[in-house]
């Protein structure tokens, strides 16, 4: 991917030193937060991660170039410019060639930092099965990706505007291996647990390094999902988002609101109508995720070495 691929000094010096690097995709600073929380919320999450000893590595496309890594002005770029499209992996080759700007998604982002050679990446929740699947076919494209792509992603689960159920199915049917970090119970993104069980519990970062060490020996390729639940006196209260969840799925049916528009949609939804609480547990979850995906990259950097 020469010429198309752009490191940062940084994340470049980084890799050549073989030195923990944490991709963080840049959709949540373009298009998931409000101005200027958005820029603040970008620049603590990288500081959180040199926090933990890795580079941070944020990754967005910018003029036709696949940045790996961007410095303070580009991040301010991507919270600023409300044109920046939401690039998803089947984006990338006509956004790059047509000199496009944009935010990357996680399958966008997970496809980029796995070109560059980094192993791990932090995020809020993935995309999965959409509700009413058999009737719209509405699945993520990040499961597709991840069934491709070695890199262990550390999320919240995946939204729960989607099918959490179907969606575990799809993971398993992809060969997508699934743990939960300290928890015998599948993260609810914005809920500590969504009430599914996970088959498998890792206690410490070394615990998942050791997971990706065994991956690469088995020559496996698909990714491993690192499910982080958000602590219990942060997710938000059940009862109101249970029911912020049945008004958002029904405004977006009265409205036909559909395909790319109906996650924003369902996600705005249920910011107004828990007053912003659903916003404060997602960013709850975020940085509970990056720390946690930056400890991985340490753990695993310390395996590699030795």
């Amino acid at each position: 991917m020469t010429g198309t691929l752009r490191l940062s000094e940084e994340v470049d010096q980084a890799l050549r030193q073989r030195r923990p690097v944490v991709a963080l995709e840049s959709t949540i600073i373009a298009q998931g937060l409000p101005r200027p929380r958005n820029l603040e919320v970008a620049n603590e999450l990288e500081e959180m991660v040199r926090e933990q000893g890795a580079c941070p590595a944020t990754i967005a496309v910018l003029d036709g170039r696949a940045c790996v890594g961007l410095d303070a002005a580009e991040v301010a770029r991507v919270a600023q410019d409300p044109s920046l499209r939401k690039l998803g992996r089947r984006d990338l080759p006509v956004a790059l060639a047509l000199g496009a700007s944009g935010a990357t998604t996680v399958s966008a982002t997970v496809w980029l930092a796995a070109a560059a050679g980094i192993r791990v990446m932090g995020t809020g929740g993935i995309g999965g099965v959409h509700r009413g699947y058999s009737e719209t076919l509405d699945e993520s494209a990040d499961l597709q990706v991840l069934s491709t792509t070695r890199v262990a992603v550390v999320s919240a689960g995946v939204k729960s505007i989607l099918d959490v159920p179907a969606t575990l199915e799809r993971l398993e049917s992809l060969s997508v291996s699934v743990v939960g970090y300290q928890t015998e119970q599948f993260p609810g993104f914005y809920l500590h647990s969504s009430g599914q069980r996970v088959d498998w519990t890792v206690s410490t970062p070394a615990e998942v390094a050791a997971v990706m060490r065994r991956q690469d020996e088995l020559g496996i390729t698909s990714a491993l999902l690192v499910a982080n639940p958000v602590p219990e006196g942060e997710q938000l209260d059940p009862e109101t988002h249970d029911r912020a969840m049945a008004g958002a799925l029904a405004s977006a049916e009265s409205e036909g609101v559909s395909g790319q528009r109906l996650t924003p949609h369902l996600l705005s939804s249920l910011v107004r109508a828990t007053g912003g609480a659903s916003l404060e547990a997602n960013l709850a979850a975020v940085r509970g995720n990056v720390r946690l995906a930056a400890e991985i990259a340490v753990a695993f950097s310390a395996v590699a070495e030795g």
